[in-house]
């Protein structure tokens, strides 16, 4: 029998310990630092930070851990797993060469166009002037991206030259590397696969929901919901994803002499051109998560051992019903999320930035929780979701009223400029 120890404290991971807590062979699960609505799972909090390398390795010895999974970008970045590895610690996520590939989005675009990977056209810069002026030439929209990671928010899609600027500008007001893509239209989706060496099994394909409010209006955010499968990406298109980007990105980590045992997340969109890649992550992502791994039928522990040890799992997903997760979010995110706001307590929700009490929780960042619900459509699922909020004392925590919206169009849409490559995951 085993234990298991989840590094975050989001909703990404409250669905990442209920799927290792399903497992006949695991008997605990602990996340660090996790959140205080994670426990209504029976998800055990401890309080270390998730950078916090040697101080995670000394619960994993004292706790006897069988398992480390790795949830978030920055302690990937930071290089926990090559830390854990060097203490002979079996982790699950991607090392911190690997990880490059979403830390630095300069080294991911040389890596596609490397192994011929679809992507938009793009330029780098590493001062302002010299960036203003290419942006002055170039045709709008212009998407401007810092290199860095953003917590999701680090994307403008620049409709005027006076939005264009405005962005740059700020972009090296926070980092010296910046990159002015061009513009891609088209279907978003998110597409993960795990990955153990040269095995890797794909997750249904799932669509997230980055604008703040109704209809892509608002801000970008982390994501306020989203759902899965989606039927705009059919077997055809999904075989494609596989043959044009999931393999060659495989492939192509071997060729550069890297190894992952962990995540890949494809921020795919479907162009008139075909596939291109929006970006990649090296986790799995939030909110897809939350709807995603509620979708397994079978031992999500074994799946991750089996990867570890370079074997192909055994996975079976649910093919009968469309989940779909709705976010709640505390007044003024994603600029001034305020603290202490009351959030509902619901014990088939998954909490993000919460503290108080499994009874009492309270607001102690941006996104709160997340509502899951599944039915036999789309269209069933987004009522059994709505309905449970309704049912809900939301009070003055926000959220998205249309999660799944374009999924219940016939054919993906001709989005305008707005709709595009809003953000990263």
């Amino acid at each position: 029998m085993a234990k298991v120890l989840i590094v975050g404290s989001g909703g990404r991971e409250h669905a990442i310990g209920r799927a290792m807590l399903a497992s006949p062979q695991v008997t605990a699960v602990y996340c660090a630092p996790g959140n205080p609505g994670m426990t209504l799972s029976g998800i055990q909090t401890v309080a270390i930070a998730e950078t916090d390398f040697a101080g995670l390795v000394a619960f994993v010895h004292q706790a006897a851990i069988a398992l480390t999974f790795v949830g978030p970008e920055a302690p990937l970045a930071a290089g926990i797993v090559d830390y854990f590895e060097a203490e002979d610690l079996p982790v699950f996520g991607a090392n911190q060469a690997v990880a490059q590939l979403e830390s630095s989005k300069v080294f991911a675009k040389a890596f596609m166009h490397r192994h011929q990977i679809p992507t938009a056209g793009y330029a780098v810069f590493h001062d302002a002037t010299t960036a203003l002026t290419h942006s002055q030439q170039a045709p709008l929209p212009q998407v401007i991206k810092v290199d860095g990671l953003a917590a999701g928010k680090g994307v403008t899609v620049a409709q005027t030259q006076t939005a264009a600027t405005t962005a740059i500008t700020a972009a090296f007001a926070i980092t010296d590397t910046v990159l002015i893509e061009d513009f891609m239209g088209g279907f978003e989706f998110s597409q993960m696969v795990l990955v153990g060496g040269d095995k890797f099994c794909l997750l249904p394909t799932a669509q997230d929901h980055k604008r703040l409010r109704d209809a892509e209006k608002g801000p970008n955010t982390g994501g306020m919901g989203a759902y899965s499968p989606v039927p705009q990406i059919t077997p055809v298109i999904r075989q494609q994803m596989i043959d044009q980007v999931i393999l060659p990105t495989i492939n192509g980590l071997k060729a550069d002499g890297l190894t992952l045992n962990g995540v890949i997340y494809v921020g795919g969109i479907l162009t008139s051109k075909g596939i291109q890649v929006i970006e990649y992550n090296l986790r799995l992502g939030d909110p897809e998560t939350q709807i995603l791994l509620p979708q397994l039928r079978g031992d999500f522990y074994q799946v991750i051992v089996d990867l570890l040890h370079h074997q192909q799992p055994t996975l079976t997903w649910q093919t009968t019903a469309t989940y779909l997760g709705v976010v709640l979010a505390a007044p003024g995110y994603p600029e001034h999320a305020q603290i202490g706001v009351a959030v509902p307590t619901l014990p088939t929700a998954d909490y993000a930035s919460v503290s108080g009490t499994p009874q009492h929780l309270v607001s102690a960042g941006g996104r709160v929780m997340m509502v899951i619900a599944h039915g036999a459509t789309l269209v069933a699922a987004q009522q059994q979701a709505y309905a449970q909020l309704g049912q809900l004392a939301t009070g003055q925590l926000q959220f998205r009223h249309d999660i799944g919206w374009q999924g219940l169009q016939a054919m993906p849409p001709k989005m305008s400029p707005a709709d595009g490559p809003a953000s990263e995951a």
